[in-house]
């Protein structure tokens, strides 16, 4: 049987389009994606981003799980260092009850990541050195490009800025393990203190939403998954060059939980399918200026046209800022698309795979996951 495919939407706002339009077009292959085949239909969270209309996945989860009936729904990801564990557990929690069985809660560092880059460049009084590239290298058929360095990002204003607004003054996100715990205990019998009190968050005591982890590296989430027994997605798609690394740390951390006997990977992947490789490569055609706009430090701009990216002039810096990414989405027919993610779920050992897809016209990105569902799944 082969390993299950699900997917991460991040409701793209399409050039000439707007939010609404966005939204819409997420409860459309939402209730698609369930008749085509699909495991999961996930949501991402991203904020002051004008490309993306997924800013809360909890209320989008509500509305979709209203659109489907039976395709299992989540988070990925819920950024922690954002939210109190009671405000994620109380909305996972309520999705629970309204569609049983059926809610993944995916928790992610993004948030907190980005509070400790800021107070390190703080204390530093500086940007960071950047570290030399890396070489590309090529793992038994699997590409996996240099790293790509985030540092002009953290020292630029408009993530300070952002930071200030995605926080209460003064709040300080907790360590994302001990989040993690207390999510667990929300879950569970609730929160208890030194003097024998205890909180229970309601709803939330007794739900069972499946708590996932997602990690971009071998830092902390991965070995914070493995270490509590969840399940772990890794991101191909956002960092293709520690998707190995994060992997082996998540497995080298695993101790064997009540839900999971034995490691769990998700690996996730950028994907156009078309029925031929010219169609496929014009769709996919708007996908570099897409990630030229997120790198270069202006959020991810609504997603082009395939005539707006052709009048684009690209530079080498331009080029430099979106190799890894371009180099590693997976482009072409189904057949060809298939094979390629053949390879990443054997060199990655995954368990699943978890597609995403942007195009401009909404038909072809529907279009795009029907034959890949067609193909890969039977």
């Amino acid at each position: 049987m082969p390993a299950p495919l699900s997917i991460l939407d991040l409701s793209p706002i399409l050039s000439g389009g707007d939010a609404t339009g966005a939204l819409r077009n997420t409860l459309d292959l939402a209730r698609q994606a369930e008749s085509f085949g699909y495991a999961r239909y996930w949501v991402a969270e991203h904020h002051f981003t004008p490309g993306v209309a997924s800013s809360q996945p909890g209320l989008l989860l509500a509305a979709i799980g209203a659109a489907t009936s039976r395709i299992r729904l989540g988070s990925g990801a819920v950024q922690t260092g954002h939210q109190t564990p009671l405000s994620v557990v109380e909305q996972f929690a309520m999705l629970d009850a309204l569609y049983p069985d059926r809610i993944d809660l995916g928790l992610g560092r993004s948030g907190q990541r980005r509070v400790e880059a800021l107070k390190e460049l703080a204390d530093q009084g500086e940007r960071p050195a950047p570290k030399p590239p890396a070489q590309a290298r090529v793992v038994d058929g699997l590409l996996i490009p240099p790293a790509f360095s985030f540092a002009h990002l953290v020292a630029s204003p408009r993530w300070a800025l952002h930071a200030r607004l995605l926080q209460q003054p003064g709040a300080q996100s907790p360590d994302f393990g001990d989040q993690v715990q207390e999510i667990a205990d929300l879950l569970g019998e609730g929160v208890r203190d030194d003097e024998g009190n205890v909180a229970r968050a309601v709803p939330g005591a007794g739900a069972r939403p499946q708590v996932w982890i997602l990690g971009s590296s071998g830092g902390e989430s991965a070995q914070v998954a493995g270490a509590r027994g969840l399940p772990f997605a890794a991101n191909y798609h956002v960092s293709p060059a520690a998707v190995l690394e994060a992997v082996a740390a998540y497995r080298a951390a695993f101790r064997p939980s009540e839900r999971l006997a034995e490691p769990w990977v998700m690996v996730s992947a950028d994907v156009v399918v078309a029925e031929d490789d010219e169609q496929a490569r014009h769709h996919a055609s708007g996908y570099g200026l897409w990630v030229r706009s997120i790198r270069s430090g202006g959020g991810a701009i609504p997603f082009p046209t395939p005539e707006e990216a052709a009048a684009h002039e690209w530079s080498a810096q331009d080029r430099a800022l979106v190799a890894d990414r371009l180099d590693t989405q997976f482009v072409g027919t189904p057949e060809a698309v298939a094979r390629q993610l053949d390879t990443l779920r054997r060199v990655t050992g995954a368990d699943e795979l978890l597609i995403t897809t942007i195009t401009h016209d909404h038909a072809a990105r529907v279009r795009s996951f029907e034959l890949l569902a067609k193909e890969w799944l039977g």
